[in-house]
């Protein structure tokens, strides 16, 4: 399988919310297949006993926290459909 190319940011860049030392800067990518690809702090271990009954998560799988308002910027990238 081969791994697909980050083909845009979605949403504000990290300094343009205000990241101007590199140390906090979550943020989301769209990828070459259609997918996204986020950075943001590492909760597993804190949030996955918490996940609802219709949640899961295999063990390749990490929960991922961004800021909302890295969240709320990217709206405006993110299409309806």
């Amino acid at each position: 399988m081969t791994t697909p190319d980050i083909t845009r940011r979605i949403g504000a860049s990290p300094r343009q919310r205000g990241s101007l030392d590199g140390n906090t800067c979550p943020d989301i990518f769209e990828l070459s297949d259609g997918s996204f690809a986020v950075i943001g702090a590492d909760r597993t271990a804190a949030l996955d006993s918490k996940l609802p009954s219709d949640a899961g998560r295999s063990s390749d799988e990490r929960i991922v926290v961004i800021t909302r308002e890295t969240l709320l910027r990217a709206k405006v990238d993110i299409p309806d459909v």
